[in-house]
Order: C-alpha cells, then structure tokens, then sequence
C-alpha cells in the first residue's frame, strides 16, 4: 500500500494544502487556543514557537525496521505530569530548516525504518508539510505518523487529509475540570473529540499488513492516571459509540509523577496495577478489543 501523500503530491493538491497552511501561520489557529500571532513573524504564545525556533527536539532512531520517531520542540498543551518536559516544556532542541529535516526522513527511510512518525506535531505542521514535500521529489515512500496529544483545531486536521497515513492522537481527559487543572485546556475533550472523528472519517480504524506492521488509520493512545483523573469510562465511550468499537486502543500503563506532578496529590504517584485493570474491563463492556489485549508489548513509538 503506498502512502496517500504520494497521490496528492501527484495531482498537485500538496502545493495548495502548503500554501493554506503557511497563511495560517500569519494569525495562528493551527490549534485550539487559536493565539493569532503571526508565527512568521516570529512572535510566540502558548506553544513558545515562532517561525525560526527549533524544529526538532531529537531525532530518535529505534533501530532498522522500527518506527522513524522525530520529536518536536514545544507543544500546545501544558501538561504537568509531561513525561518528555526537556523537549516539550523547556525547549531542549536544535534548529533544523524543513530542507534538512526531509533529508533526515530520507535517511530514516534508508535506515529501514517503516515509517516517519512526527511526534508533538501540531504547532508546526506548515513546515512538516513542506519538508515533506521536499522528501517526496527524494524519494520518500513510506507512511506518516501524526502522534499527537489530542487537543487539534479540526480545521488544521483536514488539511492534513490524504498527506497523513496513521493519526496517532491521545485521548488524555473528559473532564474538563481535570484537563484545566492538569493541561490548562478546559475544552480539551470536545476539541479531542472532534479531531478523532475527522482523522477516523479520513483514514478508518487501523490496518496492519502480514507482518503485524501499521499501514493507515487511527490508533488511539488512552493513559492510565491514578484515582481515575482521566475520566477513562467517558473517554472509551466515545471511541465505541462515536468512533469505532474496532478502534485500535493503546490502554498505557506507564504514567510515572514527572515534571510538576508532585504539585498535585491525587497524580503523585504511579497508577496501580488495579486501576489499569479497571480501565481494561471499562473498555471490554463499551465493546472495545483492538489494541489493548497486547499493550504489555506495545510502546507508542516503535509498534507502529
């Protein structure tokens, strides 16, 4: 299966998607907060990224044959518990242009990589998009991840329609009370909400190929906070009831009190293995059944 960006590169859709999405960078709405500043002047908000600041955190290289991850500096939400604060929060990274950055995805491709997975995307999808570009008239042929923290303008998502191949979004809260506290973004589970069903509408649940390896579609990310602070019932009632009951879930049972956690009682400290239980049989009752049975082995970066 060749990847969808590879047919909207050919019939010359890319140019005019690139084109939008550089004039959305002039008044920001690339996510929810909608700042409105003009990124390419180089003025910043909440993501902390103007035009010229650091591209990539770290290209991170999980081996041959595993998933080409590039993490991304800054990110649109603020959460306390990050568990990748070094790159999201304090800005660890260096400058990449986006002609570098698609020689980067060359090379990852080379490597034996299956395919280029864009971690914390968001505040920077005009320039992805456009290295991207450049990496196709190099060659590049192999799927796109957009791995991302859920909070999307839906707008920006379907600009994205036939350039990404796997959408990879968390679905962190459904309480708003809880995702201002923790994320500073009350509306974060309806603007989450939207987004899924754009990327489901536009790619389907996920498909594997023989090898067990992702081709296209959506996996959901869904983490286990202690004393059920992600509000999981409401989050796996959507997915069945608004996304798909084949929806592929990644039920992560790794939360560690990172960052700024300790500020906070009820997340400082490690879910236990019983809430991770509970959170399994919440998901098996709303009908769900992909993803989970194997999370054990599954790391959000290298099963893709």
């Amino acid at each position: 299966m060749l990847p969808s960006y590879l047919e909207t590169y050919r019939r010359g859709a890319l140019d005019e998607r690139l084109f939008r999405l550089y004039q959305i960078l002039q008044s920001c709405e690339l996510c929810p907060r909608r700042c409105h500043k003009n990124r390419l002047d180089g003025e910043e908000r909440f993501c902390q990224m103007g035009e010229e600041d650091p591209l990539v955190g770290r290209g991170r290289l999980l081996g041959v044959g595993g998933s080409g991850t590039i993490l991304l500096t800054g990110c649109n939400l603020g959460c306390a518990y990050c568990q990748n604060y070094d790159i999201s929060h304090l800005k660890r990274g260096s400058p990449v242009s986006p002609e570098e950055l698609s020689g980067g995805m060359i090379e990852l491709q080379r490597l034996g990589c299956h395919n280029i997975n864009f971690v914390t995307p968001t505040h920077f999808v005009p320039q992805l998009v456009k290295a991207l570009k450049f990496a196709i008239e190099e060659g590049l042929n192999i799927p796109i991840v957009y791995n991302c923290g859920g909070y999307e303008n839906v707008t920006t998502i379907k600009l994205l329609e036939g350039i990404v191949d796997i959408y990879m979004p968390d679905m962190k809260y459904s309480d708003a009370r809880t995702v201002k506290l923790y994320s500073n973004a009350p509306d974060y589970f309806d603007r989450c909400c939207e987004a899924v069903k754009e990327m489901h509408r536009q790619v389907g649940d996920l498909k594997l190929d023989d090898a067990g390896i992702a081709q296209m579609g959506v996996l959901t990310r869904h983490l286990i906070l202690p004393n059920d602070t992600a509000g999981s019932h409401e989050v796996f009632k959507f997915i069945a009831e608004e996304s798909s009951k084949d929806a592929f879930v990644n039920i992560m049972f790794q939360y560690r009190p990172l960052f700024r956690a300790f500020e906070y009682q009820d997340i400082n400290r490690r879910s236990s293995l019983e809430e991770y239980r509970r959170a399994i049989e919440m998901a098996v009752d709303f009908g769900l059944h992909r993803g989970f049975e194997v999370n054990q082995r599954i790391d959000t970066n290298t099963d893709l």
